[in-house]
């Protein structure tokens, strides 16, 4: 489908013809010769000497030409465009937050894959996380790594390749060996507190319990809650581990449940992957979709007709002058 970006100016293509009837023709002046008898030589002939200049006739041809490239110029000036077929693009709308734990207890080997073999707590969180990134496609994804500080390893986003790369790269202890939960809470407040969507959802991963965060656990799971931030919290690993800090199941329940979250806990793989397919029916994907249609401009084609004919009608006089001349010579 054909349509003008400026349809309006296709008015001005009356303008020669408005000049045409409005202004005075153009009178070009011609050498005269004076008679000192003129007035003798008109009453003799019984008529009245006219204005000592010549109007100038152009060919028919020619102006038929001219108005033509006129119009093609003015074509040109609307800007005809192509209409393509109507694309429909979604937009998501929900921005999703990862909060990974890199502490210390997070080398613990008490989970398995799905060989069979012994794995730590990082790994096979990251095995399950790769699955869950791949069910997020349109989704815009942070990733926060916290031990004994919080950093944004990665602003919302909807590369997720990246992020899963980003997550495959990340160590235990890159971020000390602590826990601070309630500052990684803080540090993702601060990530949403410019943002315009309404769906606003934090996974917090942790296999411990908070060792000394500036902001305490529960002060940052209410302001979540006045923000609009829904906390999931996912509870890895074992309360009971030899050597660990006791998982603070207590705090992370009332984090997700200040928050209007949910608290779950994964003790092995198996229970990791059913927490992301809980998480996947909790937070369905939320999309809004916008139909626009790729418009294609055409305004090359008239400008350039119009061009050629201008071109080739005068190649054609300047020809014509050229043989004349040659007859004459």
């Amino acid at each position: 489908m054909i349509s003008l970006a400026y349809p309006l100016l296709l008015l001005v293509v009356f303008l020669p013809w408005g000049l045409n009837r409005w202004l005075p023709d153009y009178r070009e002046a011609r050498p005269a010769l004076r008679v000192p008898f003129m007035q003798r030589l008109a009453q003799a002939s019984g008529q009245p000497p006219g204005e000592g200049s010549a109007v100038l006739a152009g060919h028919r041809g020619q102006k038929v030409l001219l108005l033509l490239v006129w119009s093609l110029l003015i074509l040109a000036l609307a800007r005809p465009q192509w209409l393509e077929e109507p694309v429909v693009e979604e937009r998501s709308l929900r921005d999703m937050l990862l909060l990974v734990d890199l502490s210390a207890s997070m080398l613990e080997q008490d989970f398995s894959d799905q060989q069979g073999n012994q794995i730590d707590r990082l790994q096979a969180v990251k095995q399950v996380l790769d699955g869950f990134l791949e069910q997020r496609q349109g989704d815009r994804i942070g990733l926060i790594f916290f031990g004994s500080a919080a950093f944004v390893q990665a602003p919302f986003s909807d590369d997720l390749d990246t992020i899963q790369v980003l997550l495959e790269e990340a160590q235990v202890g890159m971020a000390g060996p602590k826990t601070v939960i309630g500052d990684a809470l803080g540090l993702a407040l601060n990530l949403f507190e410019n943002r315009e969507i309404e769906d606003r959802v934090v996974i917090l991963l942790t296999d411990g319990n908070d060792t000394g965060s500036v902001i305490p656990p529960d002060q940052a799971a209410q302001i979540a809650h006045d923000q609009g931030v829904t906390v999931h919290v996912v509870g890895v690993g074992s309360a009971a581990a030899e050597g660990e800090q006791p998982l603070d199941e207590k705090t992370l329940e009332a984090i997700a449940s200040v928050s209007g979250g949910h608290y779950f806990k994964a003790e092995d793989q198996q229970a990791l992957i059913s927490v992301y397919e809980t998480l996947d029916q909790l937070t369905p994907k939320k999309v809004e979709g916008r139909s626009y249609r790729p418009r294609r401009d055409l305004y090359h084609w008239p400008l350039g007709v119009g061009m050629v004919l201008f071109l080739g009608f005068h190649l054609l006089l300047a020809l014509r002058y050229a043989s004349r001349k040659e007859a004459d010579a």
